[in-house]
């Protein structure tokens, strides 16, 4: 896995990228209320805002962490967006992405450099 300094992880699934927020993150944002997901087909460049997430505490929006085309958005959630909260590094992922260039993952910080980053 790879992380953003934005508390998301990144998975490598084939030529596909999966998307979610981290644990420290749904942590901070507290209980989640509201999720809204881009949509399928969409063409997205790295930092674009491309999901809305809503808890009790505030608002945020989740950049992508490359450029590329969302090719599958995870649809339960939006109905039940709590699940964020109970499993964000596994079942609660946002979206997945083909990426332009799968090099740029290479920029991404490894597990051991983002626990270092949230100290």
């Amino acid at each position: 896995m790879k992380f953003t300094e934005e508390h998301e992880w990144l998975r490598v699934e084939d030529d596909i990228v999966v998307v979610g927020i981290t644990e420290h993150a749904s942590e901070q944002l507290g209980d989640i209320v509201f999720v809204e997901l881009p949509e399928e087909g969409t063409t997205v460049g790295k930092d674009d805002e491309v999901v809305v997430i809503e808890s009790v505490k505030a608002a945020s929006d989740i950049l992508a962490p490359l450029d590329g085309e969302i090719v599958e958005v995870n649809g339960p959630l939006v109905d039940d967006p709590g699940k964020i909260n109970d499993d964000p590094q596994g079942e609660a992922w946002f979206f997945k992405i083909k990426p332009e260039d799968m090099s740029a993952l290479d920029d991404l910080m490894s597990e051991a450099e983002y626990k270092d980053y949230i100290g």
